[in-house]
């Protein structure tokens, strides 16, 4: 039996997030590397409110993104991109019936119809969507490049404080060592 949770944020063990039908409402069942859980929030929300908690509004990263890689529809978010905390949505996440799924956790994924995909997570376990396979690609693609190019600036940043930081080299002439 799944537990329900009335606070979640994503942490690095999220898999995927999936809307089910709960009485009239829509609910989101919850799947980590080791256990599920079921909140009476709706995907979205839970994407939403885990941007807000690690410090940047959903709106601001899903601007962030449009401007990094230059898509402006079904966009990946980087919610906290320091732990690789990557979803992507596998439709508009305004759809009730969109799924957000996290990158990081993906091993592989193979069509077994034409709007069936059935993703292996690195956990070994395996979940049928029923999305098509060229939209899981095109959103691992995605979901890649934003990764690749927002890890590129923060190493990127790294670096520059390293050499704004780093100790002046000392030439082997300006060491007042005797050597005999």
């Amino acid at each position: 039996m799944k537990k329900q949770i009335e606070e979640y944020e994503i942490n690095s063990c999220t898999m995927f997030l999936a809307p089910m039908e709960y009485g009239s409402k829509v609910y989101t069942k919850i799947i980590e590397v080791d256990d599920e859980f079921i909140s009476p929030f709706k995907p979205l929300d839970i994407i939403k409110k885990s941007c807000d908690y690690f410090g940047v509004d959903y709106e601001s990263r899903k601007k962030g993104t449009r401007q990094l890689i230059g898509y402006s529809r079904k966009i990946p978010i980087a919610i906290e991109p320091a732990n690789h905390i990557f979803f992507f949505p596998t439709t508009s996440p305004s759809r009730p019936e969109c799924i957000w799924i996290s990158h990081e956790h993906v091993e592989n994924y193979r069509r077994v119809g034409p709007h069936q995909t059935q993703v292996t997570f690195q956990n070994k376990q395996t979940h049928l969507f029923s999305v098509s396979f060229g939209t899981i690609e095109g959103q691992m693609l995605r979901t890649a490049l934003l990764k690749t190019k927002l890890l590129q600036r923060i190493e990127g940043n790294k670096k520059m404080t390293y050499i704004f930081n780093a100790p002046k080299p000392i030439k082997a002439s300006e060491h007042s060592h005797d050597y005999k």
